[in-house]
């Protein structure tokens, strides 16, 4: 019986100790949440005014005001998405249009006092000044990974001009660029813009610019001219999206086991697992981009704590372990000892019994 419990111990210890439990890997699309509002390609406040044959791909709304003109079908705008006219889902989105802008406000820059951005290969941060401005026929590029946020103050304005180009390259997407304006932003002729604009006041999108992005207005009006708006899709919103990861086994015992990779929804590579040292609990593995915004174990107190930390910091994969090993590899340090204990009882005995015979 001793022998069973000292065998029965040290398998519990050596399994638990040299294998991880399988985590939850949650993915965001960065520190802003939109909530609601990221399925608008369009949102605005008093009217949304349009001129000629647009074409927005994604859903377009208002609220509270009561004024959508310019769509309807060519010569017209075409909307390939829902419209949203002065109702509870526009109510809505305008709500988390402003939690959206607030978080953006709030965070603490990685850069200061910028201006005009022409010219410039950013990579992933908040970068903060007055009036932001790409002068006509002008160049940002956007150089990350596909975890990789980009959060744009404007204390005043954004001023984006004709023939003007962003390109995110590395594959970063739209998914995470934010430009958050104090006052309006105007988006010039054949512009070829990329990002979501949280606008405090109005929009302006002139002849022929596209926008891979979204244009939300808080108190203002929206107007387009003949532009291509395409509201990102397949972005993984911060509260919601999580993945299991399959656990990475060390243990020499089934080191015939093949290795279990990530599941298909894990776009950053493997999580790879280390073992771990008896009686200490799981690491949670980050895969490491350096954004913006706190760091967060979990996300479902994502938009709050962001709001009160307005912090800066890594953020792009975090797993959270489902299991503390702790209590379980304490049990097998139980029965090891236990069965140790009856082990030195029983060679004591043994001893005894022949010290009487004799």
């Amino acid at each position: 019986m001793a022998s069973l419990l000292v065998s029965v111990g040290l398998a519990v210890a050596i399994s638990l100790g040299s294998m991880e439990t399988a985590s939850a890997a949650t993915v965001g699309d960065g520190p802003v949440d939109l909530g609601t509002a990221a399925s608008y390609g369009v949102l605005g406040a008093t009217t949304v005014t349009n001129t000629g044959p647009t074409i927005i791909n994604g859903d377009l709304g208002l609220s509270p005001g009561t004024s959508i003109t310019g769509f309807g079908g060519a010569p017209n705008g075409i909307v390939n998405g829902t419209v949203h006219a002065t109702d509870a889902a526009a109510a809505g989105a305008q709500s988390d249009t402003t939690t959206a802008y607030n978080v953006a406000a709030s965070l603490t820059p990685t850069t200061t006092g910028i201006g005009e951005l022409s010219g410039l290969s950013l990579t992933p941060g908040v970068y903060t000044g007055g009036a932001l401005a790409l002068s006509d026929n002008g160049a940002l590029t956007l150089a990350g990974s596909a975890n990789s946020v980009w959060v744009f103050q404007a204390a005043s304005t954004l001023t984006i001009g004709s023939a003007t180009r962003i390109t995110i390259t590395g594959g970063a997407s739209a998914c995470n660029v934010f430009w958050q304006v104090g006052s309006s932003a105007t988006i010039g002729t054949a512009a070829q813009f990329q990002g979501t604009v949280l606008a405090q006041q109005s929009v302006t999108a002139t002849t022929g610019a596209t926008i891979v992005g979204r244009l939300l207005a808080r108190t203002a009006a929206v107007t387009l001219d003949t532009n291509t708006i395409t509201a990102p899709t397949g972005c993984s919103p911060l509260d919601v999206t999580s993945e299991t990861v399959s656990p990475t086994a060390t243990n020499p015992i089934a080191s015939d086991a093949p290795a279990v990779g990530p599941t298909p929804a894990d776009t950053t590579g493997a999580i790879s697992g280390t073992p771990l040292a008896a009686g200490t609990a799981p690491v949670a593995p980050m895969a490491t981009a350096s954004v913006p915004g706190a760091l967060m174990p979990g996300a479902s107190a994502a938009r709050s704590q962001l709001a009160k930390t307005g912090g800066s910091a890594s953020y792009s994969q975090l797993a959270e372990t489902g299991t503390v090993l702790s209590t379980p590899l304490a049990a097998g340090s139980i029965l090891l000892l236990g069965g140790v204990s009856l082990t030195l009882l029983a060679i004591r005995h043994r001893h005894t019994s022949r010290g009487l015979s004799a």
